[in-house]
């Protein structure tokens, strides 16, 4: 980062006051009938109804627009395990988004702990105050047990955005990309490089919409992964493939998808030269890509790219998505985010990308056009559009799927 960015950055978050969000009143408070109806003795009143009816905190308090954003520090960013504290910057931006795009009042929350049963004690404990949870900068394998317990523990929607929100971005740009290739998701070879949570949920939700498991590819420090190996864990272990390819050479030669969620500069141009016809890459590693797109398109003119930065064509961001797939299930009260509400926001994405691009949308990216095509396969985050499709579809999806509580509101998001 440049000396002046990073005094930007720090001045952003310093000035006028510190941080990036506040508490904002929703009623009045300014004459003495107004503080008996807020406080005490008026307050006791929607207090006896919620004792009675749980249900009636959706009614009388913010619940059913509140969602914690929760971190223990162990991957911030790409910066590593740097503790609870020094994540509050991050929660604080997610909550920034939140609030931005989809009007989510969002709250960060930075444990302490001494092992994944205190953090599920701790998060589980404190649930019932919010509408949603979003789990944020969690390391892999205790972010999978931490999302389950919590799921299985709590009756508000759980949600680890590293893993969803990260795979549901991916798969929509690439499908689109595989379609403007010409090629079908069921029968491309996929390269994944990174094994954690972010790359697992990714290969996972690929599968979910139609890629053959035998096809995929996992790659980690010590190569791919196979039944040979004796250090894997129960979440690299689904994805074992015993082709007999066993590294990166063997497996990019012919490959459709490279899919990086890994570290900077882990393929070079020979690893592209190697690909089939048509290839497809999502460098995603964040601010360093896997391969750079220059680097790649370099020695390939029929490929598609992708990376996590928005100095580049295919931004894989997850607020593209994560704050629209809250909205929808906060709207109907779901229990849970399931599989077809994952595959609803998929569809609902990448339906926009494929239609004519708003002129405000053209605006804010500071570009004169932009069409469906090699260098738009995944809609621009400040699209308008993606809140009321993508919480539309997913609302649908959970009242079709029963996780709904409440009957999609009449007109929803049309």
């Amino acid at each position: 980062m440049s000396i002046d960015l990073r005094q930007a950055a720090l001045d952003y978050h310093a000035q006028p006051v510190p941080g990036k969000i506040a508490v904002a009143l929703t009623k009045s408070a300014e004459t003495a009938k107004d503080l008996s109806l807020a406080y005490s003795p008026g307050v006791a009143e929607p207090v006896r109804e919620i004792a009675k009816n749980p249900a009636d905190a959706y009614r009388y308090t913010s619940k059913g627009n509140l969602v914690a954003v929760i971190s223990n520090g162990t991957a911030i960013l790409g910066l590593g395990n740097l503790g609870p504290l020094a994540s509050k910057p991050v929660m604080e931006g997610k909550a920034l988004l939140f609030k931005r795009f989809a009007g989510i009042d969002a709250i960060d929350i930075e444990v302490k702990h001494s092992d994944s049963a205190d953090f599920i004690r701790t998060v589980a404990n404190i649930a019932d105050t919010f509408g949603g949870i979003n789990l944020e900068d969690i390391k892999a394998p205790e972010c999978f047990e931490i999302e389950k317990a919590l799921i299985e523990q709590c009756d508000i929607p759980v949600f680890h955005d590293d893993q969803h929100g990260t795979a549901i971005v991916t798969a929509a740009g690439m499908l689109n990309a595989l379609q403007i290739q010409g090629k079908q998701l069921e029968n491309v070879r996929i390269v994944c490089m990174g094994a954690g949570a972010a790359a697992v949920a990714c290969m996972e939700l690929l599968i979910d919409c139609g890629a053959n498991p035998a096809n995929i590819y996992m790659l980690d420090r010590k190569g791919v992964i196979h039944s040979e190996r004796t250090d894997l864990n129960e979440h690299k272990r689904r994805f074992v493939n015993d082709s007999g390819l066993k590294t990166l050479d063997e497996v990019m030669d012919g490959a459709d998808v490279f899919v990086g969620v890994s570290g900077p500069d882990v393929i070079t141009a020979e690893h592209v030269k190697m690909m089939a016809p048509n290839p497809v890459i999502f460098a995603c590693s964040n601010p360093d890509p896997e391969i750079r797109p220059e680097v790649a398109k370099d020695v390939r003119t029929d490929l598609i790219m992708g990376t996590g930065r928005s100095d580049y064509p295919n931004q894989v961001n997850n607020v593209i998505c994560f704050p629209f797939i809250f909205r929808g299930a906060l709207d109907v009260r779901a229990s849970r985010i399931n599989s077809a509400m994952k595959r609803a926001a998929v569809d609902a994405i990448r339906q926009i990308a494929q239609e004519p691009v708003p002129a405000e949308v053209l605006q804010a990216a500071g570009i004169d056009a932009l069409s469906f095509g090699v260098d738009y396969v995944i809609p621009k985050p400040m699209d308008p559009r993606l809140l009321p499709r993508v919480a539309r579809a997913v609302a649908i999806a959970a009242e079709e799927s029963g996780v709904a509580r409440i009957p999609l509101p009449e007109n929803y998001m049309l």
